[in-house]
């Protein structure tokens, strides 16, 4: 193990961070449902001046706790409500996570493996996507990572492992234990789960020896739900145990159901990683098999660690109901740092670079690659899509949406194809040590231009339609309802205001009621048949598959 000087390497990745995380933030709308979600809590938490308990439609929410939503409260209050501001904590939280990975890796082992981690993390498809998105995942990831990581570092210390622990041991389980209840603060009780499984997983490889005992462990939970507790026992006492109890029901439903019909194939999580964590996930498949030794004490466990928390992700959510990808992104880090193993080991000559890797960066590289160059002549061709979802009257309106497609969007498939001769050019003739930062640094730009060139089109066709009507109601003192499917972006991109009349939540007043103001429902076109049959609406227009309709007032 070596620890040269950190400092200079750290600033160059946070700026490599901050260069293609913080820019075009606000480029496109956000997404329903999270990223709206979220930003429309942080919304009216600005105007109800309530920071204590969450509101969505300015009706208590219970399925998440605060954190995130302060943190883009805290960023509308600088930038504005908007797009950005919702995105820039994720922005943020890359900066942070690729320098503590450096960090880590650089602790564990040398500066080379920590950059290696570093860049895995960078340029994996999903990971980087992630940081430039508004849902909550990033940090609730990140407190879970870091919880687990310095429990660990109490167990090193505790049992005098030879790596350089300059604090006291209980300063490292006290400190574990309050990142975990960040992590439980950000999105709930999986948080304490996860690490529990983990754990256990750890205990019963240890022939269930108690590595760390019952009142350690207690001491570490009670850090953790000292975090949460401040505010779980504040909004009880200051509103009762009804908040409580609805955001339990939420998680149990969560676990046990396919939530708002997210559901999925057994293997889904697994494609997930596979594809999405491109083409880390390639190099991290080999780290599952014994690497050469020699590796110290510590790093041998460390890696231990790593395989046990991405399993028990994996399989916690394969057998979660809801299928959701970014259920699975805590994964990322086990996932990444063991491709920085295998990495640092071909580069050091330890293993070869095998014909299996080979494959694994052309059939996927190459799925990404054709999808690249179809997309283009696809968006120049609605119609061939229309022919293979015609049985699906919103999906097959959705491409009746005039985006402008150059014929130059294939770009980015192009870019992806030139990197991967380029990596295997370099690896024949200038070695591994240049050929892999090239790969990860030229993949992270793979997927910039893939936002740019593809994102907004995309957008185009899903949801712009509905959110341009909501847009052009701002300002105007109206009701504006969606009918027959989940939505939160009418009340975003709105501007809703505090609600008045508490009949306003009422179906039944919105479409048959003495309205007080104008009113609007907007619904998609496969649900326009029983809206149609309705006196009371009067259709205003349709476009790429909604339907508005204006409440007539008698």
């Amino acid at each position: 193990m070596t620890n040269n000087n950190t400092l200079p390497t750290s600033i160059g990745l946070a700026l490599l961070a901050g260069l293609f995380f913080l820019p075009f933030l606000g480029g496109v709308h956000l997404f329903d449902w999270d990223e709206i979600n979220f930003a429309e809590i942080s919304r009216e938490m600005l105007i109800s001046k309530d920071y204590l308990r969450p509101y969505i439609n300015y009706l208590p929410f219970w399925e998440k706790p605060p954190l995130f939503i302060w943190m883009q409260a805290l960023a509308m209050q600088v930038f504005g409500v908007g797009e950005y501001a919702a995105r820039f904590p994720n922005a943020i939280c890359g900066m942070l996570t690729l320098v503590l990975v450096y960090r880590i890796g650089t602790k564990l082992h040398h500066q080379r493996l920590g950059l290696i981690w570093a860049l895995c993390y960078f340029g994996s498809v999903l990971p980087f996507m992630y940081f430039k998105s508004g849902i909550i995942d990033p940090w609730f990831n990140l407190f879970i990572f870091l919880g687990l990581y310095y429990l660990v570092l109490f167990y090193w210390k505790k049992e005098a492992k030879p790596i350089d622990l300059p604090w006291n041991k209980w300063t490292y389980l006290l400190l574990g234990g309050f990142l975990l209840g960040m992590g439980i603060l950000t999105k709930g009780p999986a948080a304490y789960l996860i690490l529990g499984l983990t754990l256990g997983v750890y205990w019963v490889y240890q022939r269930l020896r108690f590595y760390i005992n019952i009142p350690q462990f207690t001491l570490y939970t009670l850090a953790a739900f000292l975090v949460t507790g401040l505010w779980f026992g504040i909004e009880t006492i200051k509103n009762g145990p009804w908040f409580i109890t609805e955001f339990t029901r939420y998680q149990y439903r969560l676990f046990s159901t396919p939530d708002a019909g997210h559901g999925g194939f057994p293997g889904y999580h697994f494609v997930v990683l596979l594809v999405g964590c491109f083409p880390a996930s390639i190099f991290a498949i080999r780290a599952f098999f014994k690497l050469p030794d020699p590796e110290g004490e510590v790093q041998l466990d460390f890696r231990r660690w790593m395989k046990f928390l991405f399993w028990v992700v994996l399989i916690l959510f394969t057998i979660v109901k809801s299928k959701i990808v970014h259920y699975s992104s805590l994964a990322y880090y086990p996932l990444t740092y063991l491709a920085a193993l295998s990495i640092v080991a071909i580069i050091e000559d330890k293993i070869t670079f095998n014909r299996w890797m080979k494959v694994g960066l052309w059939g996927i590289g190459g799925l990404y690659i054709i999808c690249c160059f179809a997309l283009p002549w696809l968006g120049q061709h609605p119609e061939v899509v229309q022919s293979m979802i015609n049985k699906d009257p919103f999906a097959y309106a959705n491409f009746d949406a005039k985006v402008h497609w150059t014929g130059w969007e294939f770009i980015p498939g192009l870019f992806l194809l030139l990197t991967l001769l380029m990596f295997f050019w370099l690896l024949r003739r200038r070695g591994a040590n240049q050929a892999f930062p090239v790969l990860f640094l030229s993949t992270g730009l793979f997927v910039l231009l893939c936002l740019v060139f593809y994102i907004k089109r995309v957008e185009g066709y899903s949801q712009r339609a509905a959110i341009e009507f909501y847009e052009s109601k701002i300002g105007e003192d109206c009701y504006v309802w969606t009918y027959g499917y989940k939505s939160y972006a009418h009340l975003f991109y709105s501007r809703k205001q505090p609600v008045k009349n508490p009949k306003s939540y009422d179906q039944d007043w919105i479409l048959w009621g003495p309205v007080d103001k104008p009113t609007y429902v907007v619904c998609k076109i496969n649900k326009v048949k029983k809206l149609q049959q309705l006196p009371n609406l009067r259709e205003i227009s349709r476009k790429n598959g909604f339907v508005f309709f204006e409440r007539v007032r008698r």
